[in-house]
């Protein structure tokens, strides 16, 4: 307390409270490293592509330089990139991507949790520190801050200050001497309506994210932060740009995507140090000519607008390396476009282009090409002069054939030509000796040129959904080659060749036409995946047990009437199925998969639980639910030896009861038994604390155990198309667990009233003699061993003690509605009609009303 009486906190306190909020402050690399750490581009083109090549899938996602989001390289999302080239003298920034939200951090730091720094204590009373560097970051995200914390900034050297997932709306309180060194400060989710106006007082401030808040429009206050390098207000509901952005002269960086914006205003060509500049998922029907005019500009982002088409000043943009603009509404090409001598990625996926330019081949520097989802019929030859091509995607577009120069391409890496109408695949690619990817799949092909086998350094090829009727030979001799699709082809036998191609990990043959499982398969001791679903198989060979990699095996759909002991010799098999098929038994060898993981039996002809199952100690899915073939009628109490299970379904049966142990399978965490006829739950599945999901649709239940506020972990349930009266249907259509326990807890409350109302009828209407009577009918101890013979205590006072204790003892076992069921027969045995009549008259006015 202060002299004058007032309550003042010492300032030792509010350091200990800074303490705990800001246990980690660490070094950062110097100002000259955080505006000029970059990397050569071919070294980041390199390694971004790599990552790509491994994680490569359909053709309309694929996109090249897909890296890791790391804060000091170059975020991605799976369905549009943000590329964002640099010299050595530029900076390395992340954009967002197009589809995914991504974390903005510039220099991610790892935090010390321990108190001391450089081996002194972080005290309150410190007024500095003794450290080689004064550049510092404070990290205070979700930490629940609902103000700016002023007193952070009274530690001295604090430049980069992280307070995002917090909810701030003001800077109120902030000292402007305290404000000078700050030069990073990030706000993103703090559900900000605006940028408090206070921001002015950042003078130093070079880098601002406020993305992902419900900024509406930019205050006339930041544009005077002429410091600025980078500004980031992506995912806002920013409608229109402020005057004065000419102010902001040093800016670098400017993202503004998925906000409302319309229209750029001409003042955007003042800002003539930009960069990257993000105007993805906006509304703009027109490309800005003011973009037109920035002179660095090497990253433009215009992915989802509704622009159709680009203007003839876009030949002004000599430094453009990347242009992004996926998902708009393009018809053609401005030829002006095959001007930009720069140009490395080119993103036009998804628009309505019909016919592209010759002029291309002016792209001498172009490395990825991406023309998915387009109206393209052809591709001009003159292509082949983009000698520096890595990736090419043409995927669902009208092609019938490539160009044939398109051998020229010495440096394509992936090639991308899934579900348009080519009939051939032409020899010409068996040239593209640096091909790594190959995709073709959903076309009209009959058959793979043998001079496929050139092609050795390529690693995947999809041909799924063609006309191919022999296995390509010519694919196995590529050495490099671990994944191969061939789903949905005509394939009826598996060549001698394929034993050569030992390396291959991943095999697709669904949907073929194979009537043996083909020993030379058994060859391929380095697969890992294979999926031979929809084929006619009926047998396994022995030699099966040389795939001592198999990891999955998929052999759903097949003809199967024996489940093939075989498979029982496949020690590291993770994952099975072997559903809709013909299957009747399980051998006792399956015990024999000691990894087995997930197991899929459903549809087959099983009429009892297969009893073998219950010794796979490592099951975690289990699915035999049978909505076609025979049914299940119940579940063995064996079934609690399968500890580890996490997800059971034995949906579409006709099994009538749940096994009383299931509460045993504590791993539990869905469990699916839709149209079954079960009509109660044991009191044991209410132990099953991990459960998330429970599926009991379409069954004969009536009431829900009031105890099921014990499933503590249940997320999803559903209880429709059951004859449910407590608590009933519309109770539990919303499938909200709060709802339904709620209202099960004053059910008790009003049944044990209830109950009680019942037990006073009773003691104030029945005789001594049919109370004996009664006792006997409902096991009651005798009232004569509890009360004396002489006592003044009335009749119907004795009556209703002995009913409360009779209630005590089996309320363990019975809910208070069973013991007025149990009451009511015993009153109709001892012929206590009249009383009956009350207990009636009774039940039907509390029907009525809902007590």
């Amino acid at each position: 307390m202060s002299e004058d009486g007032s309550d003042v906190e010492p300032e030792v306190t509010r350091f200990e409270i800074l303490e705990e909020l800001v246990s980690e402050i660490t070094d950062l690399p110097n100002e000259a490293s955080l505006y000029s750490e970059s990397k050569d581009y071919n070294q980041i083109y390199e390694a971004n592509l790599s990552q790509y090549i491994e994680k490569s899938k359909d053709s309309s996602t694929s996109q090249l330089n897909k890296n890791e989001e790391k804060n000091t390289g170059i975020p991605f999302s799976d369905t549009s990139i943000d590329v964002i080239l640099l010299s050595n003298q530029e900076s390395l920034q992340s954009t967002e991507s197009s589809e995914t939200k991504v974390a903005e951090d510039y220099h991610p730091v790892k935090f010390p949790t321990g108190r001391k720094f450089r081996g002194r204590t972080f005290n309150g009373n410190q007024k500095g520190f003794d450290l080689e560097s004064d550049t510092f970051t404070v990290k205070l995200e979700a930490k629940g801050l609902q103000e700016f914390p002023v007193d952070i900034l009274k530690v001295k050297y604090v430049k980069y200050l992280y307070l995002d997932k917090n909810q701030i709306k003001t800077f109120q309180g902030a000292d402007p001497g305290d404000l000078l060194g700050l030069e990073i400060l990030s706000l993103q989710e703090n559900g900000l309506p605006s940028i408090p106006l206070e921001i002015q007082l950042f003078h130093n401030l070079k880098i601002l994210n406020a993305s992902y808040n419900e900024i509406s429009h930019i205050p006339k206050e930041l544009l005077q932060l002429g410091n600025m390098r980078q500004l980031l207000l992506n995912s806002n509901h920013i409608e229109t740009l402020p005057s004065g952005l000419e102010n902001l002269r040093y800016l670098e960086t400017l993202g503004l995507g998925k906000n409302m914006l319309t229209h750029i205003p001409d003042s955007l060509s003042s800002l003539k140090n930009l960069k990257i500049l993000n105007l993805e998922f906006n509304q703009l029907t027109i490309f800005p000519k003011s973009l037109c005019f920035l002179p660095k500009l090497n990253s433009l982002n215009l992915t989802g607008n509704m622009i159709g088409s680009l203007p003839k000043e876009v030949r002004e943009l000599k430094n453009l390396e990347n242009l992004l603009m996926d998902h708009n509404k393009l018809t053609f090409l401005a030829v002006e476009i095959f001007q930009l001598p720069k140009i490395k990625e080119l993103h036009l996926a998804d628009n309505k282009l019909e016919a592209i330019s010759p002029k291309i081949e002016n792209f001498k520097e172009l490395r990825l090409l991406n023309l998915d989802k387009n109206l393209l019929q052809s591709i001009p030859k003159k292509i082949s002069h983009c000698v520096n091509l890595e990736s090419l995607s043409l995927s669902d577009n009208n092609l019938e054939e490539l160009p044939k120069k398109i051998r020229k391409l010495k440096n394509l890496r992936q090639l991308h030509v899934n579900r348009n109408k080519m009939i051939k695949m032409t020899e010409e690619i068996s040239h593209l000796g640096n091909i790594q990817i190959l995709e073709f799949s959903g076309n009209q092909i009959t058959h793979v040129p043998i001079e496929i086998k050139n092609c050795r350094k390529i690693t995947r090829v999809e041909l799924s959904y063609n006309n191919i009727m022999y296995f390509p030979v010519g694919l196995c001799a590529l050495q490099s080659l671990d994944y191969l699709s061939f789903n949905g082809n005509y394939i009826s036998e598996i060549p001698v060749d394929v034993s050569f191609s030992k390396q291959l990990l991943h095999l697709e043959l669904n949907r073929n036409k194979l009537t043996i499982f083909s020993e030379h398969l058994c060859s391929l001791t380095n697969l890992e995946y294979l999926d031979l679903a929809k084929n006619q198989i009926k047998t396994i060979p022995p030699c099966i047990s040389a795939m001592v990699s198999l990891h999955v095996l998929i052999l759903s759909d097949n003809k199967f009437q024996i489940f093939p002991k075989e498979l029982c010799s496949l020690k590291n098999l993770q994952v099975l199925d072997v559903s809709e098929n013909q299957l009747q038994k399980i051998p006792s060898e399956i015990s024999r998969l000691k990894k087995i993981q997930k197991l899929n039996l459903s549809n087959n002809n099983f009429t009892h639980f297969p009893i073998e199952l219950c010794q796979l100690q490592t099951l975690e899915e289990l699915d035999i639910s049978q909505l076609s073939g025979k049914k299940l009628t119940k579940l063995p109490e064996e079934i609690s030896h399968m500890t580890q299970l996490k997800t059971l379904n034995i949906s579409n049966n006709v099994i009538k009861e749940i096994p009383k142990n299931i509460g045993e399978l504590k791993s539990l965490v869905s469990f699916h038994a839709s149209n079954n006829q079960i009509s109660s739950l044991p009191p044991s599945l209410l132990s099953l604390n991990l459960l998330e999901s429970l599926d009991l649709r379409g069954n004969n239940v009536t009431t829900l155990p009031s105890a099921i506020y014990k499933l503590s972990s249940l997320k999803e349930i559903n209880f429709d198309d059951n004859p449910l009266m407590r608590p009933p249907m519309e109770i539990c259509k919303g499938k909200q667990m709060h709802t339904i326990t709620c209202y099960l807890q004053r059910a008790d409350e009003r049944d044990e009233k209830i109950l009680e109302k019942i037990f006073n009828i009773v003691a104030n209407s029945i005789t001594e003699t049919k109370f004996e009577f009664l006792q006997q009918k409902l096991h009651m101890a005798s009232s004569e061993s509890n009360v004396p013979v002489k006592t003044t205590i009335p009749l119907n006072e004795r009556i209703y003690q002995t009913f409360i204790k009779w209630k005590a003892e089996k309320n363990v076992l019975f809910t208070a509605t069973a013991l007025r069921d149990k009451l009511f027969r015993a009153l109709n045995m001892i012929g206590a009609y009249d009383i009956m009549d009350k207990i009636t008259a009774l039940n039907l006015y509390t029907s009525a009303i809902k007590l």
